[in-house]
């Protein structure tokens, strides 16, 4: 057990300003690692994946609570490397994944809750060395490998909690679910669904990628470049058109109004991003009346959704989609710039060692 501190430096990518990846982005290699604490857990990163909120954090988009100077990412997986006298969950070997906000535990998040996010306020995991609180990293799935696990903490918690997050709307067998693009937090809600025994309607701006969200297990997928009006055409699909029971709507103010139209009387959308923006037409809120329907904002999960969807993950033996190409800690730009251009399938990833 280390008492105060560990004599090390690190390689790390932090953020410093918010004029895009190639000017704010600063590569260190030798960072000091911080001292670890009595409950803290120094981490050996080996791999890290790159989300949309990391790109819109370094083009001063992003809304919620963010410092300059931290280190970038939220999603990383690694090794324990050393534990704090008084850390009691883990210790030196431990396969752990970070949770995105730090203070989320479990229930409904507060404001210092939502103000503890990895990448953001707090120094995140793009980096070879990490000290965190023992309480902000939970147990590697045990089926995963480093590249897999370091896509779960943001996409795949966030799938999580659309669909089971509100108990009394929780997904069940036999529900037909809507998965828009394929992103993380899609690919994800997709794997979860199909292991619940739902059924997931897809859409895509790709051809090519018709066949890959099949393979996964789709049941229908949709161009919505070709189908403007693809929200009826989903609904045209569930039994009875009756439309689907949930939505993970990630296109914001341009998709929300097919969203509606793909739902069922009383069922869920869940708003989880803006790829499209944050300004557009949009709905108002008498939709909600009309449709009889749930809407509800999500920002990722707490750590209970986390270890609850980890058991998930192992009892399906289901693996994360990542994307052919996988880049370096140096190349981090470089992933960005891939992230941006959506050219990826699945999630892009940065191998660290």
């Amino acid at each position: 057990m280390l008492q105060k501190t560990v004599a090390r430096t690190t390689k790390q990518w932090t953020i410093e300003g918010h004029e895009g990846w190639d000017q704010s982005l600063k590569f260190s290699e030798d960072a000091v690692v911080r001292d670890i604490g009595d409950h803290d857990v120094l981490v050996q990163f080996h791999a890290a994946s790159v989300n949309y909120r990391d790109l819109i954090m370094v083009k001063g988009l992003y809304r919620y609570a963010q410092n300059l100077g931290v280190v970038a990412g939220s999603d990383g997986a690694g090794t324990v490397e050393a534990v704090g006298p008084q850390v009691t969950r883990f210790k030196p070997g431990d396969k752990v994944v970070t949770n995105f906000h730090q203070g989320h535990i479990y229930g409904a998040p507060d404001m210092a809750a939502l103000c503890s996010g990895l990448g953001g306020a707090l120094d995140g995991v793009i980096r070879e060395f990490g000290v965190f609180n023992e309480q902000g990293l939970v147990r590697m799935p045990c089926n995963l490998n480093f590249l897999e696990a370091s896509t779960l903490s943001c996409a795949a918690v966030t799938a999580w909690n659309s669909l089971y997050g509100l108990e009394s709307k929780a997904l069940k067998a036999g529900d037909w679910v809507l998965v828009q693009g394929t992103g993380g937090v899609s690919i994800f809600g997709l794997q979860f669904a199909k292991a619940a025994g739902a059924k997931v309607i897809a859409t895509t701006s790709s051809p090519e990628k018709v066949e890959k969200l099949k393979k996964l297990g789709a049941d229908h997928v949709i161009n919505y470049k070709e189908d403007e009006n693809w929200g009826e055409t989903a609904k045209s699909l569930t039994p009875n058109q009756e439309g689907v029971h949930h939505v993970l709507e990630v296109g914001g103010p341009a998709t929300i109004a097919q969203a509606f139209k793909a739902l069922k009387f009383d069922g869920n959308i869940s708003i989880i991003g803006f790829l499209t923006g944050y300004t557009g037409e949009g709905q108002s809120f008498l939709d909600c009346l009309t449709h009889y329907c749930t809407v509800r904002g999500i920002i990722v999960g707490s750590r209970a959704h986390f270890e609850d969807m980890n058991k998930c993950i192992e009892a399906n033996d289901i693996h994360p989609v990542i994307d052919e190409k996988i880049f370096s800690l140096e190349q981090t730009k470089e992933a960005y710039q891939y992230l941006w251009e959506q050219k990826f399938f699945g999630k892009v990833v940065i191998k660290i060692d």
